[in-house]
């Protein structure tokens, strides 16, 4: 109702307000401010020289970056195309703004709650945008000469100088996807370069993972976050690196890998009482919201103090639209920040 009353007070001739428009479109507003620093994606408008207004346009133009961002195309790629979408096309996406996040008992996650303590601020700090082409060029260029000593060391230099998280979207995924578009380009010929650069790709996110986690004897006594392909679901990279940035943010993550069985996500979920339970889905034909649903109504716990754990929808297949007790993250760091104020939200 509140969310309503607000949005009452933002008529779209006068644009909405960025507060407004990150709660609608399930980001941070930091997100928003960094997109507009590092991509250009900033309002038309600011009303008085200082207050952000995004108009209907606007609207659009973030509507569409989300899209692609949460399909997997690289951030600096999503922007432009959202820019000549916006451009050239003056009816909104496909899907309407939907309504808030809301947490596992119904509470809507607010803006404040989403957005990351100062500590983590560096995750979305402006990044050196030519060097990070230039590293993503430089993994590519080492993966098509079958180098598997430069692309390691392309990877781990990344991995150094921007933290997991932005060595994941800006040089690893773009790296990634440009060898995957090689491989269609050419007929199947170069399916050996796919594969080397998704073994050592994997290969870095796992050492980062367990070099993190080794470091924090203490993550014994926190809640874990549960991570897990759903059944039929192989693509494991992806959840693979949000793993390994939450273990570099100090988090427990429990990973099951990929086409876990329903039985076993929910045996897990009574054995650990985890944090969050986190659900990738690469594909619509795996996306199964009847066992997202399931899992988040289980209850676990002692006689009298019993609880449930958030259930976050992550990967391309899922749907944009927002459920009751489902949270839906846009990218790898959008995650990690959810999963951030769940953490200082529960004590253990």
């Amino acid at each position: 109702m509140e969310v309503n009353a607000h949005q009452a007070a933002e008529p779209a001739d006068a644009g909405v307000t960025t507060g407004f428009l990150a709660r609608k479109l399930g980001v941070s507003p930091m997100t928003l401010r960094s997109w507009d620093r590092r991509y250009g994606l900033g309002p038309a408008v600011r009303a008085d020289g200082r207050h952000r207004r995004w108009s209907p346009d606007d609207v659009r133009m973030m509507q569409e970056m989300c899209r692609l961002t949460t399909a997997g195309v690289p951030p600096a790629e999503a922007a432009r195309t959202a820019k000549r979408h916006a451009r050239a096309h003056g009816t909104p996406a496909a899907d309407p703004l939907g309504p808030s996040p809301v947490a596992t008992d119904g509470r809507a996650v607010t803006a404040s709650a989403r957005t990351p303590p100062p500590e983590d601020e560096a995750l979305d700090g402006e990044p050196l945008a030519g060097d990070a082409r230039r590293e993503c060029r430089g993994l590519a260029s080492a993966a098509v000469r079958l180098d598997g000593a430069a692309v390691q060391r392309h990877l781990t230099g990344a991995v150094r100088a921007h933290g997991l998280a932005m060595a994941w979207e800006e040089v690893m995924m773009p790296a990634l996807h440009a060898v995957g578009r090689k491989w269609q380009a050419s007929d199947d010929r170069h399916v050996e370069v796919e594969h080397l650069l998704s073994w050592h790709v994997s290969a870095t996110l796992r050492h980062a993972y367990v070099t993190a986690a080794a470091a924090r004897e203490a993550l014994q006594d926190v809640s874990p976050v549960l991570l897990g392909c759903l059944p039929g679901e192989p693509h494991t990279l992806p959840i693979e690196a949000l793993g390994a940035a939450l273990a570099e943010q100090g988090a427990a993550a429990l990973m099951l890998g990929g086409d876990v069985p329903a039985e076993a996500f929910l045996a897990a979920v009574h054995r650990v009482s985890p944090l969050a339970v986190v659900l990738w889905s690469q594909s619509r034909s795996t996306a199964s919201l009847p066992l997202a649903r399931h899992i988040a109504a289980e209850r676990w716990g002692v006689q009298g103090a019993r609880t449930h754990t958030t259930v976050l929808l992550c990967g391309p297949g899922w749907d944009r639209r927002t459920e009751p007790g489902l949270l839906r993250p846009y990218g790898l760091r959008d995650a990690v920040r959810m999963i951030g104020s769940l953490a200082a939200e529960r004590p253990n």
